[in-house]
């Protein structure tokens, strides 16, 4: 049972070395934390970027100063209720990071969280039949039972199936893996993703984390590959993963709510690897692919350049064959290449023909080759991606590492572009939603004109708006994902081409009003990197890298009108 303490025995500690803080009505022996205080830390630990942290944390000029003013801070507040204080300049994410070593029980006032309602029986969800590694369709095994209510149950701050509302996609497997997905995200990386976006890379060992988890496997929108790895999703066995699970699993990445961490650890993956396991040569694919999937190595695509992005068909890099016909010499630059300064491999469009599309051919492109370097960019936004120049000089690539046919690679592109446009859309409903999500809990909090932000009228409306863009938008990726799912890839990549493409497109226009309406309600909150409106201030900065890449808005909804047209009249449109 938790300790408890009176707001008298709070107060007694409040002096020198012995320092107690109540922070919503949780008791906290920060005594030692005096010299640990957030930002002081990190010049503890990094000195060498004492400066840094100096201007970022508290705007002070000196490591000495800064010290001083921390430990005042704590003093100031010791022994009292310092929850106005703590969520003045701090977020969740801090909280949650230090709660586990400085809670040391809750005030005796606090009210008990009342239990959680037993849960309805539900039918058991029949087992489908194994799949092959090769095959790109799977059928869940959705039964349409409601799952138990899970999370914070903010109405539309989740999808409706995790609030107990019936869903004819998702069954007890999903709902394990959202569950330990969620477990390892609150755990593990959430509370380090700020001080990760400072520094502009994460570490190492979550990417290596990421494949011993099984979960790059998990996200190739193919059927798991079991013979490629011999790492396994924990609550999912190989048998039953579908693309929704895969949905899931970059959905609950997401709710860190950083574009840099989830690029970083599923940006370049999760568009370099596919073309590689579904165009490559076997000998290639089992060369390469164990590496890729355990998180020892890493992969990117290569395909934008400083002078060709959304018209790849004009890409120039080019790649001639060597006299004696076994390399293509590689020359030519790629930019704004995703996790390009870490990677081993690069999935490459270079032009091996005539211009326009039917010279285009793809190429992995292997570091150690020689000839590849590589230079970091600074962008506005996804600070931790790895967003990189990459430069080829005379790069010897063999001719066995050609993904597809040659002259023939703009295929592969476009087959692609519809798994990177997904894995867009579904990064920005969940940003949207923490958009949403962190605006209704500041709005419960934060008190304005003697009541709080809830309470007035315009406030509602935006988060009104905010839900019902959320909502409308994820209801069709549903829809898009089952398609996928029940459609032969060619077949696929043919009728929702068009589909996809406008789907990506409102999900980054609802992205940026949801982080623009956010932004309203947080005030000068969401203007401060950190603190409560940190995670508001980082979505913001990161909504130009989802309208842009993968197609931008205007090219997306062009490109979702003719592509729609035209299958329609294949299929017999009458106008």
């Amino acid at each position: 049972m938790a300790k408890t303490f009176s707001k008298d025995d709070v107060a007694s500690h409040s002096k020198g070395d012995n320092l107690w803080i109540v922070i919503d009505e949780d008791v906290y022996d920060v005594s030692k934390f005096q010299d640990e205080h957030p930002g002081m830390s990190e010049v503890m630990r990094h000195p060498a970027r004492k400066e840094e942290y100096v201007v970022t944390e508290a705007n002070r000029h000196s490591q000495e100063q800064y010290i001083d003013y921390a430990r005042l801070v704590l003093q100031r507040v010791a022994g009292k209720d310092a929850s106005k204080q703590f969520w003045k300049y701090h977020n969740e994410g801090i909280l949650k990071k230090y709660k586990g070593q400085l809670q040391i029980g809750s005030l005796d006032t606090k009210k008990a969280a009342e239990p959680a309602p037993a849960p309805a029986p539900k039918k058991a969800a029949p087992e489908p039949k194994p799949q092959s590694e090769s095959s790109s369709s799977v059928t869940p095994p959705a039964t349409g039972a409601p799952q138990d209510p899970y999370g914070d149950l903010i109405p539309f701050a989740d999808p409706s199936w995790y609030q107990g509302y019936a869903s004819p996609y998702f069954n007890d497997s999903h709902a394990a893996l959202r569950d330990e997905v969620r477990q390892w995200v609150e755990s593990e990386i959430e509370p380090y993703v700020t001080e990760w976006d400072e520094g502009k890379e994460v570490p190492p060992h979550i990417y290596k984390q990421m494949g011993e988890r099984g979960y790059l496997a998990g996200l190739l929108g193919v059927t798991y590959p079991v013979n490629h790895t011999p790492h396994r999703v924990q609550s999912v066995t190989p048998d039953r993963w579908d693309l929704f699970h895969e949905m899931l699993l970059t959905d609950e990445l997401s709710r860190a709510g950083s574009g840099g961490l989830v690029w970083n650890l599923i940006g370049g993956f999760g568009i370099g690897c596919p073309p590689l396991v579904k165009f490559g040569k076997k000998p290639l694919v089992d060369r390469i692919l164990p590496g890729i999937l355990a998180g020892d190595k890493r992969i990117c695509l290569a395909i934008t350049e400083p002078d060709a992005g959304s018209d790849v068909a004009n890409l120039g890099c080019e790649a001639k064959l060597s006299e004696d016909g076994k390399h293509y010499i590689v020359n030519g630059e790629k930019k704004w290449i995703t996790n390009g300064i870490w990677s081993d491999y690069f999935t490459t469009a270079v032009r091996t023909g005539k211009p326009g599309m039917n010279g285009v051919s793809v190429l992995l492109i292997e570091r150690e080759a020689g000839g590849v370097s590589t230079r970091r960019m600074d962008c506005q936004g996804v600070w931790s991606s790895g967003t990189t120049y990459v430069t080829f000089e005379d790069v010897k690539v063999p001719v066995e590492n050609l993904i597809g046919k040659e002259n023939q690679g703009f295929k592969v592109i476009m087959t692609n572009f519809n798994h990177e446009r997904i894995g867009i859309v579904i990064q920005c409903l969940r940003f949207s939603r923490v958009c949403y999500e962190e605006s209704m809990k500041y709005a419960h909090k934060r008190k304005t004109f003697n009541k709080p932000l809830i309470e007035h009228p315009v406030i509602r409306m935006k988060l009104a708006h905010m839900a019902r863009q959320i909502e409308a938008t994820y209801n069709w990726l549903e829809n898009i994902i089952f398609q996928c799912q029940s459609m032969e890839e060619t077949e696929a990549m043919l009728k929702l081409g068009g589909a996809i493409a406008g789907l990506k497109a409102q999900s980054t226009t609802c992205f940026e009003f949801c982080a623009r309406e956010a932004s309203q309600i947080f005030g000068g909150l969401s203007y401060s990197r950190g603190g409560q409106g940190g995670k508001v201030e980082r979505l913001y900065r990161d909504v130009r890298a989802y309208a842009i890449p993968g197609g931008s808005e205007e090219i997306m909804l062009d490109l979702s009108m003719r592509q729609s047209l035209r299958v329609h009249g294949m299929f017999g449109m009458k106008l």
